[in-house]
């Protein structure tokens, strides 16, 4: 194996120092690998990948690797001969990476995580669509894209997110920062790393990616006809699967909250026990306008038939959009729409969620 510099090195007696019991592990079988080298590897600060820790596949195709946790996640890689799979790390976590030596970099399953997991369904959209007939042509379908937009929407801040947008099709990447509606969702990364992760050094990468491919301003010589909207609007189906637009609702006078979330979120219950006080004081005068982001409708379903205010539901298939046009980086979001139809603020902390809706009232 070719020599390391010496950052890399003390980089590697970190991650690997003996004495700690901060680690995470990275294990699981190759088949047909017996007897192969296996390389871990990472990437430095200008994202050129370096060999860390080698070790001899077993000859039942078993292996395992052991890092120590830096204080932020990370994503590293395996590397069988020429074929690498990659796989994130947050933080104390065992992640299983299987694969076959055949289609290692292709084939390969993640789990162990969320985040593992995120990244495992963004390895299989990419590579169906890789696989299929339309091949790189694929980067152009809008649903495709959508898919992966709302996998990146969900954890902005995530390794997987930072992965996505970096993933290509052949030579085709998948979000290309000169298409308007694809440096939207890089911008929607770069905001989540800029508050969360400041430091960071792919965080000022991400935003400069952002902002050289921004569209320029419209000049005031410009001309342009635009239909002025006070809020974007969405337009779901219910429970029942009647379609209920968020136009309707904030057209009859009331103050209506809009609530973006997903029951599955370990943070539900809070939110909902939340929005059901502030609404059981004000409904007179108050919708809640929720709207779920479930991969697992029948989950949504089972949740959204106690709800009392509206609660709509966007599967999967239907992307990100409802999230981009009210620039939502992160789920939960809320919004207060006024009696006039205005959107008029967004609430990040829900115990102020009764003041703010009372000065709208």
């Amino acid at each position: 194996m070719r020599k390391i510099s010496s950052v890399a090195a003390g980089v590697m007696m970190v991650l690997f120092g003996a004495c700690s019991h901060n680690n995470w592990t990275v294990e699981g079988r190759i088949d047909g690998a017996e007897g192969k080298e296996l390389i871990l590897e990472a990437a430095n600060e200008s994202g050129a990948w370096y060999g860390v820790d080698t070790v001899t596949v077993s000859d039942d195709g078993r292996y395992s690797f052991r890092g120590e946790v830096l204080g932020h996640p990370e994503i590293y890689r395996l590397r069988l001969g020429e074929q690498s799979a990659y796989f994130p790390i947050d933080s104390i976590e065992t992640i299983t990476l299987d694969g076959k030596v055949d289609n290692f970099a292709n084939g390969y399953t993640l789990s162990g995580s969320a985040e593992a997991e995120a990244m495992q369904l963004v390895n299989q959209i990419v590579d169906s669509v890789s696989r299929s007939s339309a091949g790189q042509t694929a980067v152009f379908d809008e649903g495709f894209k959508r898919r992966l937009s709302a996998i990146v929407l969900r954890n902005p801040a995530g390794m997987t997110a930072y992965y996505a947008i970096f993933r290509s099709v052949g030579n085709m990447r998948v979000f290309d920062p000169s298409v308007p509606f694809d440096n939207r969702i890089i911008g929607a990364v770069a905001n989540a790393f800029n508050e969360r992760r400041p430091s960071d050094p792919r965080t000022a990468m991400l935003a400069s990616l952002f902002l050289s491919n921004r569209q320029r301003p419209v000049a005031p010589t410009d001309t342009i006809m635009a239909v002025e909207i006070s809020h974007p609007d969405i337009s779901l189906a219910d429970v029942s699967g009647t379609m209920r637009p968020l136009s309707a609702e904030t057209g009859r006078g009331k103050v209506v909250i809009v609530n973006f979330t997903a029951y599955s979120a370990e943070e539900s219950p809070a939110i909902n026990v939340a929005l059901a006080k502030v609404y059981e004081a004000h409904k007179g005068g108050l919708q809640i306008y929720q709207v779920g982001f479930d991969d697992d409708e029948y989950l949504w379903r089972q949740s959204a038939k106690n709800i009392p205010w509206i609660a709509v539901y966007n599967p999967p298939s239907a992307g990100a959009r409802t999230l981009m046009d009210f620039n939502v980086g992160a789920l939960p979001a809320t919004f207060i729409i006024n009696r006039n139809g205005d959107l008029v603020e967004r609430v990040n902390d829900l115990s102020r969620l009764e003041d703010v809706v009372v000065k709208y009232l």
